[in-house]
């Protein structure tokens, strides 16, 4: 004999009944009675076949903060700090949005949760799409745990990707605005624009690398993995001013040897420069966009592209 109940801590009907002497509650998944009935009907012939596929192990007690958590520490030992990291902001900013449209358990997220999720997400396309596959890949692991039959996932729509410029090249009338208005962070500019190198590599300068007598620049790109010596123009030389004998970064600020935390750190110049540009009503670049700037300078004074890949320490 089985029954159907409402918890109050669950938006969805619950089955519950006797197999082989013990008590099982499992969630039906809907929340009206109509439906939550005919799947009663449907999981009590099941077991009067004496067949018990339908039977999750653990459902009723594996909820949605504690599954988080366990798949947190399970991936600990098998990702990368970095992976492990993205995963954790993700995964506990889902668990928040469930927790808030009243979803507990893991078997009851459904494909209008993740819809939502996204929806309420104020990031890029891209964004949108890593953040779900993380999330995916957490129910990934609940299903060969044998928690869940079927990834939600892979039944949520991403928004429709709209093609951009995003490191658009930047016009004399950007640069004339950024530089007037850089502050502090003139001098990182100055050197991303004159140099062409990423932002950052130019983030890992060193006085010991400038070499102003013969003016160039001797650096390990990290991309490359190699040592590259670059030309260093005489604007760029103007705004370094008198380096002979100092030492260490030449940026402190956003100086890091870790490309996780350089990625937050960097995350200042790129605010600030995308608001300067904001203030004057022009279109939203990066700070790749001086690499590309750049390139484009180069190619305007008639240099080939092996010669531009040379300039810009390209890998290849």
């Amino acid at each position: 004999m089985s029954n159907i109940y409402k918890r109050p801590d669950s938006p969805f009907y619950w089955y519950v009944a006797y197999i082989k002497g013990q008590r099982m509650r499992m969630s039906t998944g809907v929340s009206k009675q109509r439906l939550a009935e005919r799947i009663q009907d449907e999981w009590d012939l099941m077991l009067a076949k004496n067949d018990t596929s339908f039977i999750r192990k653990n459902i009723h007690t594996l909820k949605v903060k504690n599954y988080v958590d366990e798949y947190i520490d399970f991936i600990e030992s098998r990702k990368s700090l970095n992976t492990v990291a993205i995963a954790d902001g993700v995964l506990k900013r889902f668990r928040k949005y469930l927790g808030k449209h009243g979803v507990k358990l893991i078997s009851e997220v459904q494909v209008n949760h993740l819809d939502g999720y996204i929806d309420e997400l104020k990031r890029a396309t891209k964004t949108k799409k890593n953040h779900l596959n993380v999330i995916s890949q957490m129910f990934k692991q609940a299903i060969r745990e044998g928690h869940l039959t079927q990834n939600p996932c892979e039944f949520a729509t991403l928004p429709i990707i709209t093609t951009t410029m995003r490191h658009r090249p930047l016009t004399a009338e950007d640069l004339e605005v950024i530089f007037k208005n850089a502050n502090k962070w003139k001098l990182y500019f100055a050197a991303l624009l004159y140099t062409g190198l990423r932002a950052g590599d130019v983030a890992l300068l060193r006085y010991e690398q400038i070499d102003s007598k013969n003016k160039r620049i001797t650096q390990l790109v990290r991309k490359s993995r190699r040592i590259h010596e670059l030309p260093i123009s005489d604007a760029l030389l103007s705004e370094f001013g008198d380096i002979d004998g100092k030492e260490g970064p030449v940026f402190p600020e956003i100086y890091i040897d870790s490309d996780r935390k350089q990625n937050d750190r960097l995350v200042h110049p790129r605010k600030y420069l995308q608001s300067i540009l904001s203030v004057a009503e022009l279109p939203k670049a990066t700070l790749h966009s001086f690499r590309v700037t750049y390139n484009n300078m180069l190619r305007d004074q008639g240099l080939s592209i092996e010669d531009r890949q040379i300039l810009l320490a390209h890998t290849s």
